[in-house]
């Protein structure tokens, strides 16, 4: 275990527990189980899977995406049948690990997942606006679905919170967004490694309303509006909260469909969320999608003999803890420990938190998902990845996550049908030693479907080699491909102290502006 970055890792850790504990439990009950099931998830996800994966950001826990499945199975199942598909599904998914089908992310194409994160983005602020002024009827956390009904649209949740709005969670949302907006902005405290603002936010927004609740002020956010955790009034009520599944039900067709649908959804939501993960890590490394399945089998195994709902890799939960300052999967760790402390220790002073505190964090969280200078450089590279992108942003928002992924990977295999079906893919690769000059030839068109096998080649260079990737022979290289390029100069190769020498790349490739490059003719 790296503690070089223990502080940063353990204030990234706070943070993303504060935010994970309205999620765990908002999760759970709008899955139709017991509300600490939840946390149970979260603990699980943050110790056990946060140690066991390969990934140095991505954080686990319940996730949104799976609330309908969750909440149709239980109602059919009952809750300790629906336990053991959960566990059962834990098997499914470290079979896929052992059976490497992790690799499957890498065919994702960056456009589409940056649409992902997008559409995310947007999905979070249509979600907690309401929340930031007091209108709590939707279930935190429900990102990946909108309201079904004849009267309800994408905006009318919006525009029905406002005959809800209270001025003190208007107040202390405010607040709170000046003090984050305040820490990316003012000089002087962007130098404040030490101490998150995220964190300064809950403190004082929850300090606001204890004053408010002390002067008796009409402004006093009521109990509705607070996070809400289960307090155990001795060891046997905590005990209690547990539940073993019923094995007796390992006959029953049902719950191993339900066993079968969980695995396949939370597997391919974990790979995208664990490929979105890494594009955002400030260092681009890059994580074994095998591994991480079988790490998220063994704690669906786990989360479904202790009573608890199955998980995923979390794109809310990792960016906030990527935003938060976490270098190393430490941050995951505390945050899974500070679960548990809070589920036996703290429930108490935890239920004083505002939920509009934690609707600010969010909110920001949101808005540097969906950033409008994103929207503009995915516009800069061209139609083949502005399409793409913003087909999958429109998906997802309208529909929902896998829906959306699946439709923005559907025009991408258009675009590069369209663009590249006339000639095939050929790339060198052989066994190298360490100190040896490494020889890579692009072929005429490359497109996002070799992305793969170039990112497995350049990851298991050899430490202090020299490599040279010629592009003498090409016509058309995808951008996700000269992203990778770029990412494996800027960081990789200098890590494993690997010299690149880019060959006949042409100058609007923009592949590198520190490496020996020679550009290809006019």
């Amino acid at each position: 275990m790296n503690f070089k970055f223990f502080k940063s890792d353990f204030l990234a850790g706070i943070v993303v527990f504060l935010v994970a504990v309205p999620l765990c439990l908002g999760i759970a009950v709008a899955s139709g189980a017991p509300p600490f099931a939840g946390i149970i998830t979260g603990i699980i996800g943050g110790l056990i899977v946060g140690y066991l994966s390969t990934s140095h950001v991505s954080v686990s826990g319940p996730a949104a995406g799976l609330i309908a499945i969750l909440l149709v199975g239980i109602t059919n199942l009952g809750y300790e049948a629906f336990l053991l598909a959960v566990v059962l599904a834990g098997v499914i998914q470290l079979a896929l690990g052992f059976l490497k089908a992790g690799s499957i992310s890498s065919y994702f194409p960056n456009s589409v997942i940056e649409g992902m994160l997008a559409a995310i983005g947007i999905i979070i602020i249509k979600k907690e606006l309401p929340h930031a002024i007091g209108y709590d009827k939707a279930h935190e956390g429900d990102f990946f679905a909108l309201e079904k009904g004849a009267d309800t649209g994408i905006l009318s949740e919006l525009i029905n919170s406002v005959n809800y709005a209270h001025l003190g969670v208007i107040i202390v949302t405010v607040v709170c967004l000046a003090i984050l907006i305040a820490f990316l902005k003012v000089p002087q405290l962007k130098k404040i490694k030490a101490i998150p603002g995220a964190l300064v936010a809950v403190v004082v927004g929850t300090l606001i309303n204890e004053f408010f609740i002390a002067s008796g002020s009409k402004l006093a956010i009521s109990d509705a509006h607070l996070v809400n955790l289960p307090i155990p009034k001795s060891a046997g009520d905590f005990i209690n909260q547990f539940t073993l599944p019923d094995f007796m039900a390992i006959g029953n067709v049902q719950v191993w469909i339900l066993a079968l649908t969980i695995a396949a959804v939370a597997s391919i939501e974990t790979l995208l969320c664990l490929e979105a993960g890494d594009k955002m890590d400030v260092y681009k490394r890059y994580s074994s999608g095998n591994k991480e399945l079988k790490a998220q089998g063994i704690g669906n195994m786990l989360a479904g003999l202790l009573g608890g709902l199955p998980m995923t890799s979390v794109i809310v939960r990792t960016t906030a803890n990527i935003n938060a300052g976490a270098r190393t999967k430490l941050a995951a760790m505390i945050h899974g420990l500070l679960l548990l402390v809070a589920a036996v220790l703290l429930p108490f002073w935890l239920n004083k938190i505002p939920m509009a505190c934690l609707a600010a964090i969010l909110l920001m969280t949101g808005f540097k998902l969906a950033n409008p200078s994103i929207v503009k450089a995915v516009w800069d590279k061209g139609k083949y990845q502005f399409v793409p992108f913003a087909v999958t942003v429109i998906a997802v928002v309208f529909t929902d996550l896998l829906k959306g992924v699946g439709i923005g990977l559907l025009i991408s295999v258009f675009f590069i049908l369209r663009g590249n079906m006339k000639f095939a893919y050929f790339f060198k690769k052989e066994e190298h030693h360490e100190g040896e000059r490494i020889e890579i030839d692009l072929a005429q068109e490359v497109s996002f479907l070799n992305k793969a096998a170039i990112k497995q080649t350049l990851v298991h260079l050899p430490a202090n080699s020299s490599v040279r990737i010629n592009a003498a022979n090409t016509v058309y290289i995808d951008q996700d491909v000269l992203d990778l390029i770029r990412d494996f100069v800027a960081n990789g190769a200098k890590a494993k102290s690997i010299k690149v020498e880019l060959l006949n790349f042409k100058a609007t490739y923009q592949v590198a502006d520190s490496v020996h490059v020679h550009s290809a003719a006019v």
